[in-house]
């Protein structure tokens, strides 16, 4: 089976929880295989991590996110067709009124271009990208 979803950071990062939702951690065993993230996302995580101080929780989240590379995530770039999408959406959305975080933006854009259902647990930071598949794995 091929790529389906791409997740984005609250996905990735849930399981990392002391009480991870366990909706979030069943889909991500139904879907093992399916799902792949964006490397605006593989930044946001490494981000995020990078400015924790140095403790048995850093060490343990970069831990994580290498077992996630070394287990085979696919991690897909940004990229012209992605560019050009984002960029038409942007501006149709601009002469609405409607300014869009450019990094949500990237992640819309990747997922769109690559036809994959965008998993996340803020639905409406994506709503407004037309024809953008979204799913709150987080809900039943």
């Amino acid at each position: 089976m091929g790529l389906s979803y791409l997740l984005d950071t609250n996905i990735l990062s849930e399981p990392t929880k002391s009480q991870p939702n366990p909706n979030v951690l069943r889909r991500l065993q139904q879907y093992n295989g399916q799902y792949c993230t964006a490397v605006a996302v593989w930044h946001e995580l490494h981000y995020g991590v990078q400015r924790m101080v140095d403790s048995k929780r850093k060490t343990g989240l970069f831990a994580y996110l290498n077992a996630l590379e070394q287990g085979g995530l696919v991690i897909l770039p940004y990229e012209k067709t992605a560019g050009e999408w984002l960029a038409q959406a942007r501006g149709k959305l601009s002469q609405q009124g409607i300014v869009t975080p450019y990094p949500d933006g990237e992640i819309a854009a990747i997922a769109f271009t690559q036809q994959l259902t965008l998993a996340t647990r803020n639905v409406q930071d994506f709503v407004m990208y037309d024809g953008l598949r979204v799913g709150n794995w987080f809900e039943a």
